[in-house]
């Protein structure tokens, strides 16, 4: 079969490799469509791997079921699945307090084959467990690879409770902003501003019912926010992005008693000075934000390939595996919103 295979950061090379084997209690995917994310992208660019090489990424994984163990009956060949990267155990002390997503026996995605391939093992664990779901015959597979994306920005906005009327800031146009505009509207917020340094991202998020766009590289966007807040800020501000120095200015643009959230992950070791006496005093909530609960998991792929969300607005290129390296690029540059991949499409 063909995959992209890492052999050291922006090292990715297209090969013809052995298709895995069926797993015992376990199946074969045929892969059809998977998303290129921003976290395999930082992955694929760095020695992610720590010199463990070749491995292969990919997690935003939809398919065909092509081949299925004998003792594996809850399947069957041409099922259309998606499959969830994180596996939870749903026994242990978080599963069971609703948290999942903190999971102390959760299947490690990274270190398995991903999905940048033409087939995926797909093993008995994740079927017992909570990661593989059936996609309805009139849904389009490419739509289905957003769920995954969606399942954590789902889990935040509910965790924080985004509802009719509120102002809503988000830091950062790429995919993950533009989900979390699109979703704050679906919720019901009055008024969403996009805070960013990329004019061309900042343009196409007006499709995801952005109010207000700020470059904050051309003007001051605490200033601007409070003069479009009426000088009080906003309700919650989303920082979704890999910016300390964001984090640091996200608290100046919440309401008394507003919440900030940290959603996007920063370069490891690296520290935030956070003015803590004007979070005391303001009454500001700080709310760190990584992954989503398994009913969280659930309903954002209902979702996803439900008529209420606009998939084909965040597919910008549709690409076939060969050309992962160029999907890298268009999304890094900012043309790209949303690039899904194609293998099995020589």
């Amino acid at each position: 079969m063909q995959a992209a295979v890492m052999y050291g950061p922006s090292d990715i090379r297209i090969e013809e490799i052995p298709r895995p084997e069926c797993p015992k209690g376990g199946l074969v995917l045929k892969v059809l469509a998977i998303g290129l994310c921003g976290s395999d992208i930082r992955n694929m660019t760095t020695d992610s791997c720590k010199g463990k090489y070749p491995h292969i990424f990919g997690h935003e994984i939809v398919g065909v079921v092509d081949e299925v163990d004998s003792t594996t009956p809850k399947y069957k060949v041409g099922d259309r699945l998606y499959i969830y990267p994180e596996d939870h155990c749903l026994r242990c002390e978080e599963c069971r307090a609703g948290h999942s997503e903190n999971c102390l026996n959760p299947g490690d995605y990274i270190a398995r084959q991903g999905g940048f391939a033409d087939f995926y093992a797909v093993t008995n664990e994740q079927i017992n467990r909570d990661a593989v779901f059936t996609i309805p015959e009139n849904v389009s597979l490419d739509s289905a690879t957003l769920s995954e994306p969606l399942s954590s920005v789902y889990a935040c906005q509910e965790n924080v409770g985004i509802t009719l009327g509120d102002t809503v800031v988000i830091i950062g146009a790429g995919p993950i902003g533009c989900f979390h505009a699109q979703l704050a509207k679906l919720r019901g917020a009055k008024t969403v501003i996009m805070v960013e340094i990329n004019d061309n991202r900042l343009a196409m998020t007006k499709q995801f019912g952005v109010d207000y766009t700020i470059n904050s590289l051309k003007e001051n966007a605490v200033e601007k926010i409070m003069a479009i807040t009426n000088n009080k800020g906003a309700d919650k501000v989303i920082s979704a992005n890999p910016s300390t120095q964001a984090q640091a200015q996200s608290i100046y643009m919440a309401r008394q008693g507003g919440i900030v959230v940290f959603f996007g992950g920063v370069p490891k070791g690296s520290m935030v000075e956070l003015d803590t006496n004007y979070i005391h005093y303001n009454n500001l909530w700080i709310y760190g934000h990584f992954g989503a609960n398994s009913i969280q998991v659930q309903r954002a792929f209902e979702l996803a390939v439900s008529p209420n969300f606009p998939a084909e607005k965040f597919i910008t290129h549709v690409l076939p595996l060969k050309d992962i390296n160029k999907g890298i690029e268009l999304t890094k540059s900012g043309e790209a919103i949303k690039v899904v991949l194609h293998p099995n499409n020589k």
